[in-house]
């Protein structure tokens, strides 16, 4: 049977969620993971079921990409599928074909794992790299040292803690209590852990969210903060340890994580909290 191009729906979603946590494993390029539809899901699951599409084959899901923005697919692809010749030319066409309603007209980027037959033919088409991104990992088979300060869990009672310490780490977030009662709400965040970190005043100054992708296999950093007025200190360090203890506990295998290599900062602070740098990776774009 030919490939078949789909949008899940609501419905889907927990079929695409699924299938996404199945590819996940250690070892393999950084690639769209659970954790990152459930951190979409803030916006609210209609705007994340839009947001995603699905290519198969005889009913089996070969593809998930997520319009993270309206200019970029961030797509990954099965684990065995990688150099599917048949599966890389529809994903091809479907994306540098702006009728056909997966990628507009004019500068586009596409995220793909490294080494699939798709960055080969739209490199063969002029699709030009972008901008560096720098991937670390964890191993987190032995225990994970104690972050030095206090670390809470947060529920719903502290969603409002979670989104001010969220906005006062990213100028331009959005992040509200209500986004994060959606994201709450979704599939992916059965497997998730939001973190606050404290400082000896009792004031909130990092946070992040971990994704678990399930026992045995990669989790996922996505996102990690600290707030503006509390930088210089050690904090980003602290909640990224205590983000890996939680991916543990969870039963993840390892904790990933990316970030424009140009954010040196990020990338140093990653590197303290005991993670190593992989190879860069960079969208594939065409130009407006």
């Amino acid at each position: 049977m030919a490939i078949v191009v789909g949008r899940p729906g609501v419905e889907g979603l927990d079929d695409a969620v699924g299938v996404l946590r199945e590819w996940q494993h250690d070892g393999a390029p950084m690639q769209l993971h659970p954790g990152d539809l459930g951190w979409f899901w803030r916006f609210g699951v209609e705007a994340t079921a839009a947001a995603v599409r699905t290519w198969s084959r005889d009913g089996r899901m070969l593809a998930v990409g997520l319009l993270d923005e309206p200019t970029l697919l961030r797509l990954t692809i099965a684990p065995d599928a990688h150099r599917d010749e048949e599966l890389a030319r529809r994903l091809v066409e479907d994306v540098a074909e702006p009728e056909r309603g997966v990628l507009p007209e004019g500068r586009v980027c596409i995220e793909a794992p490294r080494g699939a037959l798709l960055q080969d033919l739209l490199s063969e088409r002029g699709w030009h790299t972008d901008e560096p991104w720098t991937p670390l990992l964890r191993d987190l088979t032995e225990p994970v040292e104690d972050p030095g300060v206090r670390i809470e869990v947060i529920g719903p009672g502290q969603a409002v803690v979670r989104a001010a310490v969220q906005r006062a780490a990213f100028d331009r977030s959005t992040f509200t209590e209500a986004g994060w009662q959606a994201m709450a709400g979704g599939a992916p965040y059965a497997d998730a852990r939001c973190l606050v970190a404290y400082d000896d005043r009792g004031d909130a100054v990092a946070t992040v969210t971990v994704w678990s992708a399930g026992p045995g296999r990669p989790g996922l950093i996505e996102p990690m903060g600290v707030h503006r007025e509390h930088r210089g200190r050690g904090y980003g360090k602290a909640i990224t340890v205590a983000a890996a203890a939680a991916l543990r506990e969870l039963g993840s295998s390892s904790v990933v994580v990316c970030t424009p290599s140009a954010n040196v900062g990020a990338v140093a602070t990653y590197r303290s909290a005991g993670f190593r740098q992989r190879a860069e990776v960079r969208d594939l774009c065409r130009a407006g």
